[in-house]
């Protein structure tokens, strides 16, 4: 078999009497799409047998729904299976391509077939895109029942859609699909002949199975690379292809995928919060797994530094005062040395931070501070404390009854130094960790002293 036949029956082409070609191409993951709602595999939670959304499918009872997950999970895929098992036409938009005169055309055909008894579905592809105006040119339709509107969205549907659009719809969240299930997918594109691989690739278990595993849930990606696979191998007859000859193919075709960390959507707040929890909660060996996965991800060093810093401050405090400083020269490292050295200088400050002994008491310090001058406003300094430049400002008693600390014996006064209305007030209480114990100590000795 030549590359140019190997080709054509790989992508699924057809050829007219004159050799043109009379159909373009159709990607393996289009032509492996499951037509009917028993050849869907990975969602078992939601569209298993007695699962509400099975339900209004089989009773043709759908509501308007928002079908929330990551890419290639099967948001498309599932809405064109629910229109099949409905007796409802299926129009589709994408909010990436369509505005609120493609919305005006839908609906219109939309009422079109209603008066003719036929309802509409109409999936909306990437529906967060669709700015407030657009959202809101779909509200009226889906409240009066003209269309039945099916989005399809990667972004959390709280931040991204309208409360009145949101308020219509029933969130249907669909989780990556399970390694297994994506097994199970490869290996049915690997049998079918008609749609599939069929006579054309060969796997061994392992090699399934990790390809599987790298697509991250995604069978998009995972149906992409077995054609890649298919158009690289030469089409031979001989054995299944082994793990070692998989990755060779795919590390030399220019296949493998970023991961997914959209710096602006929900997966990078997931794992940047994940990031600050972990050091947080003194595990060095998470803090470095989600460094891994923001510098595999192309995030910004200097992000994470500013992120370090913060923590340093808040969380470690001065329970280890040098964690600040450890936190700064990994900014330094970062700006002199750059990446990907820097990883290394990120790395020390990540496990030093968690290995830290932990305190939020200048954190805490600080916020009730700022909620008691929120509260109480611009309380007047005590006199001794002003300064007095002007002989005006004597007279009136600014500065009077000052005592110098360093003039005294033991290097402190007994003068008071908050507001009246605050005398007393105590806003930092130093936990007993790490140097942070040893300023309890003194702070203590201090207040004591005071107070006698």
């Amino acid at each position: 078999m030549d590359t140019g036949d190997l080709f054509e029956k790989i992508q699924g082409g057809e050829r007219g009497a004159d050799g043109a070609r009379a159909l373009p191409p159709a990607p393996l993951a289009h032509r492996m799409r499951p037509r009917s709602l028993d050849e869907l595999v990975g969602h078992e939670k939601v569209i298993g047998r007695g699962r509400p959304l099975r339900s209004w499918i089989e009773a043709d009872r759908l509501p308007s729904l928002i079908l929330w997950g990551p890419p290639g999970c099967g948001k498309t895929t599932l809405a064109r299976v629910i229109s099949e098992h409905t007796r409802s036409r299926f129009a589709s938009l994408s909010a990436v391509l369509s505005g609120v005169k493609d919305i005006k055309e839908a609906v219109e055909q939309a009422r079109l077939w209603r008066s003719r008894g036929a309802r509409t579905i109409l999936f909306v592809d990437e529906i967060h895109r669709f700015n407030k105006s657009q959202q809101d040119a779909l509200l009226p339709h889906v409240e009066d029942g003209t269309v039945i509107l099916v989005g399809a969205t990667t972004e959390n549907p709280s931040f991204e859609l309208n409360s009145a659009l949101l308020s219509r719809a029933r969130v249907i969240r669909l989780e990556r699909i399970a390694a297994e299930a994506i097994e199970k997918l490869l290996e049915r594109a690997l049998l079918d002949v008609e749609n599939g691989l069929g006579g054309l690739l060969a796997l061994e278990a392992p090699a399934i199975r990790w390809l599987a595993d790298i697509s991250e849930g995604d069978a998009r990606r995972a149906l992409t690379a077995l054609e890649t696979l298919a158009l690289n191998s030469g089409g031979q007859d001989g054995p299944a292809l082994r793990l070692e000859q998989v990755q060779d193919i795919l590390s030399t075709s220019g296949s493998r995928q970023p991961l997914p960390y959209d710096k602006d959507g929900e997966e990078h707040h997931n794992v940047v919060s994940a990031f600050i929890k972990s050091l947080r909660d003194s595990d060095p060996h998470a803090g470095l797994y989600y460094l891994a996965r923001m510098l595999e991800a192309g995030e910004d060093p200097l992000f994470i530094c500013r992120r370090l810093v913060i923590l340093a401050s808040e969380d470690v405090g001065n329970a280890d005062p040098r964690g600040l400083q450890i936190a700064l020269a990994a900014k330094e490292a970062v700006d002199f040395v750059g990446m990907p050295e820097a990883r290394i200088s990120l790395a020390q400050a990540v496990t030093y931070l968690a290995c830290a002994p932990k305190s939020n008491a200048s954190y805490e310090g600080i916020n009730q501070a700022i909620s008691e001058v929120r509260a109480t406003g611009a309380l007047e300094v005590p006199l001794h404390l002003r300064n007095a430049p002007t002989a005006l400002m004597k007279r009136e008693g600014y500065g009077a009854g000052y005592k110098y600390a360093h003039a005294q014996k033991d290097g402190r006064s007994r003068q008071t130094h908050l507001p009246v209305p605050l005398v007393g007030r105590r806003f930092y209480e130093p936990r007993d960790s790490g140097y942070e114990k040893q300023l309890k100590l003194r702070l203590d000795e201090l207040n004591r002293d005071f107070e006698s």
